[in-house]
C-alpha cells in the first residue's frame, strides 16, 4: 500500500461506535459504463482502492447493485482481509435489471437477500453500516419506510448489521426512521446548487448524525457552473476542489465520498478538499445556491 503523503482533510467523525475519516471514497465509478459490468482497467480499479486506503481513507461507500456485484468484488480483491480501521458502507433497497435501470427492491425478502449478497461479495460476517435506499431514480418520494427499516432492524438484531442509515430520503422519512431505530447517517443529493437539505443537515449535526452528500457537482445550471468556476480560477484551483472544500466547511457532520477511477484524480480530490476557503469565498459560494 501507499505511504500516506497527504493529510486527509476534515479529520474524523463517529458513525455510532465506528470512527471514519470525513474524506472517504465512493466506489460506484469503478464499475463499467452506467455502473454496469466490469471496469475497462481492472488493475487500475484495484490500484485506486489500495491507494485510497494507503492514503488513510477509512470510509468506503459501495453497494452490491453497482455492477451489479462488481465494486464489492473489487473491494474484496483489493483490500481483504480488511484492516480493523477500515469501514465499508453499503446500500440496499434497489437492484439492477438487464437494461441498467434501478428497480425498487424494498420488500422484506428483497432486503434480506441483498444483505446476504453484500455479505458474500464483500467477504464479511457483519456489515458495518447499511443504508436503506428510498425513493427512486428520480429522487426522494414520500411514503412510509417502516416495513423496510424494521426488516433491517431484524437483521441488525441477528448480528448481520452494526449500524443503519437512510439514503435518498425526505426529511419526514428521516424523522420516521429515527423514531424506529438509531440512524447514524443520511445520504442524499446535496451540493452548492442543491441546498434543499440545509435545515436537515443542521438538525442532524445537533443529533450527532452524519450527512453524506452525493453528486457534489450534480445539477448545476450553466450560470451556477460559471460562478463556481470563477471562484475556482480566483483561488487557482478547480471547481471540484472548491465544491468539496465548501462541503467540508459547510458542517462538521458532512462526510465526503467522491468517486474516481484514477489514482491521480484521487490525490487531486484529496488535496482540493483541504483548500481553505475564506469568509468572503464562502459568502460568494453560498450565493450560488440561492
Amino acid at each position: 500500500m501507499s505511504t500516506p503523503s497527504l493529510a486527509l482533510p476534515g479529520g474524523t467523525w463517529a458513525l455510532g461506535d465506528l470512527t471514519v475519516t470525513r474524506f472517504g471514497y465512493g466506489a460506484m465509478q469503478l464499475a463499467g459504463p452506467w455502473v454496469m459490468g466490469p471496469p475497462a482497467d481492472r488493475e487500475g480499479a484495484l490500484a485506486v482502492l489500495r491507494e485510497a486506503v494507503g492514503l488513510g481513507v477509512t470510509h468506503i461507500d459501495t453497494s452490491d447493485a453497482y455492477g451489479p456485484r462488481v465494486t464489492n468484488e473489487l473491494i474484496r480483491e483489493a483490500l481483504h482481509p480488511y484492516s480493523e480501521t477500515l469501514h465499508i458502507v453499503t446500500k440496499v433497497g434497489a437492484t439492477r435489471d438487464a437494461q441498467g435501470d434501478w428497480p425498487v427492491a424494498r420488500r422484506p425478502e428483497d432486503l434480506r437477500r441483498q444483505v446476504h449478497e453484500n455479505l458474500k461479495s464483500l467477504g464479511l460476517d457483519v456489515l458495518d453500516l447499511v443504508d436503506l435506499r428510498l425513493g427512486n431514480a428520480e429522487g426522494p418520494q414520500p411514503g412510509s419506510l417502516a416495513e423496510a427499516l424494521e426488516t433491517l432492524v431484524e437483521l441488525q438484531q441477528q448480528g448481520l448489521i452494526r449500524h443503519l442509515g437512510v439514503s435518498n430520503a425526505t426529511e419526514e422519512q428521516v424523522a420516521e426512521a429515527q423514531g424506529i431505530a438509531p440512524i447514524v447517517c443520511v445520504q442524499n443529493l446535496y451540493n452548492l446548487a442543491h441546498r434543499h437539505d440545509d435545515k436537515l443537515i443542521d438538525r442532524l449535526a445537533t443529533d450527532g448524525v452524519a450527512y453524506v452528500p452525493f453528486f457534489p457537482l450534480g445539477g448545476f445550471t450553466p450560470l451556477q457552473s460559471s460562478a463556481l468556476s470563477a471562484v475556482a480560477v480566483r483561488l487557482e484551483s478547480t471547481p471540484m476542489s472548491v465544491a468539496l472544500a465548501w462541503l467540508l466547511q459547510r458542517s462538521p457532520n458532512i462526510l465526503l465520498i467522491p468517486g474516481t477511477s484514477s489514482t491521480a484524480h484521487l490525490r487531486e480530490n484529496m488535496a482540493g478538499a483541504g483548500l481553505a476557503l475564506s469568509h468572503e469565498d464562502l459568502t460568494e459560494l453560498d450565493d450560488i445556491g440561492r
